[in-house]
């Protein structure tokens, strides 16, 4: 369907299932670039962003545009979030940038590249297996498995409670179909909380080298984290590190498999793993937005946005902006330069950006290596989520390179 901007929700999930998104985004970049949501029913209007240039001015701008009072639209229309100066992606100022320290030493690359190659190897042991059956669901069987393993290490979570994780995950960020309820989102929720609660007292008696050790036993000017801070930052990593890697990993697939010639650069050496890494996450943008609350009246792509509205910058839009990507709409693995804001931009941008690199690079590296062809059988099963793009099931078959 085409969609009528006088009508068009932003905030219905049924929308990104019904409605021809890439003329969406190019229409209101066009005719609408900051763009007003008309509010539905006791839901308040806000404002849509979609331009690469206006994103990133408001992303910078953490002064008169907070995330404090929500990051994304199903909390900002709330009114508020219950993890506000709480939790890293909810907090600004001073603090935000102590709490960012403290975990960025867990997060540095050269800490990471260790864990890189724990990645790398872990990715091709799933591959192998799954090209050894023929057939498989890439969500399923290969993108579930991969991230919530590396931040299940690097926060030392027990093995066997990983799969529940990804679970709940699911459930937190977006809805399987319009039949699940906003009840199993919030039930998912308090789950990972009630998880790391637990977790985190246990890492209190007994720390360990992990990222959660360094939250729950870390001091800012010679205070120890609130235990909410703690829970709240580690519900913060796992749904971060885990849900952008997948969906950018299954969305791969299927760009590989609806785009035979990138595949064949791919497969010849043509194009790097760097830049094939970087088109691949600003074509799938999983994290199609996020969100701040004005604090003052701001000037913003010709609007006034006034004070106590909500801004809403599309992640999804921007990455295809004419402006900044030539040909826009053309997969391009050797698209150079790419100035993508799939992790976000400014004081928040996303800490576990080298993760998902590392993620996405190691399926397209096993990819590469060990598959001749990608074959998508049938129809995947999109998420039903505004804010999440990408898919819960993609059948698979993957042709194995001849030894």
């Amino acid at each position: 369907m085409t969609a009528d901007l006088a009508t068009v929700d932003l905030a219905d999930p049924q929308t990104f299932l019904d409605v021809d998104l890439t003329a969406l985004w190019q229409h209101l970049r066009a005719e609408s670039p900051v763009h007003w949501n008309e509010p539905r029913g006791d839901q308040p209007g806000f404002w849509v962003v979609t331009r690469h240039a206006d994103c990133v001015a408001a992303y910078k701008d953490n002064k008169r545009l907070t995330s404090e009072r929500g990051n994304v639209l199903t909390t900002l229309l709330q009114g508020n979030d219950s993890a506000s100066g709480k939790m890293l992606a909810v907090t600004d100022g001073a603090r935000h940038r102590e709490v960012r320290k403290l975990m960025l030493k867990s997060f540095s690359p050269r800490l990471l590249e260790a864990v890189a190659q724990q990645v790398r190897a872990r990715t091709f042991s799933l591959l192998e297996e799954v090209i050894a059956r023929g057939e498989c669901d890439f969500a399923t069987d290969v993108a579930d498995h991969i991230p919530i393993n590396t931040i299940g290490d690097l926060m030392d979570v027990p093995t066997a409670d990983r799969p529940r994780l990804v679970d709940w995950n699911n459930r937190t960020l977006s809805r399987m179909s319009s039949a699940d309820s906003e009840m199993d989102e919030w039930l998912a929720r308090n789950e990972i909380l009630l998880y790391f609660t637990d977790l985190a007292d246990q890492r209190r008696r007994t720390p360990g080298d992990d990222v959660l050790s360094a939250l729950a036993n870390g001091l800012i000017d010679g205070e120890p984290l609130a235990e909410d801070e703690v829970v709240f930052n580690s519900y913060s990593l796992i749904l971060g590190a885990d849900e952008s890697s997948r969906m950018s990993s299954i969305g791969a697939i299927l760009a590989l498999a609806e785009n035979p010639e990138q595949w064949r650069r791919l497969k010849s050496g043509e194009v790097s793993i760097e830049s094939a890494t970087e088109e691949v996450l600003r074509w799938t943008t999983p994290a199609m937005h996020f969100g701040r609350r004005a604090v003052e009246d701001v000037e913003l792509g010709g609007r006034t946005i006034r004070d106590g509205d909500i801004v809403t910058m599309w992640n999804s839009s921007a990455n295809f902006d004419e402006d900044v990507f030539p040909d826009p709409t053309r997969f391009d693995l050797a698209r150079t330069p790419n100035r993508h804001i799939a992790f976000g931009f400014g004081p928040h941008f996303c800490l576990g950006a080298f993760l998902g690199r590392a993620h996405v690079g190691s399926v397209l590296e096993g990819l590469r290596d060990l598959v001749a062809e990608i074959r998508v059988p049938g129809p995947g099963t999109r998420l039903y989520s505004n804010f999440v793009y990408g898919y819960s099931s993609l059948p698979v078959e993957l042709v194995p390179e001849a030894r």
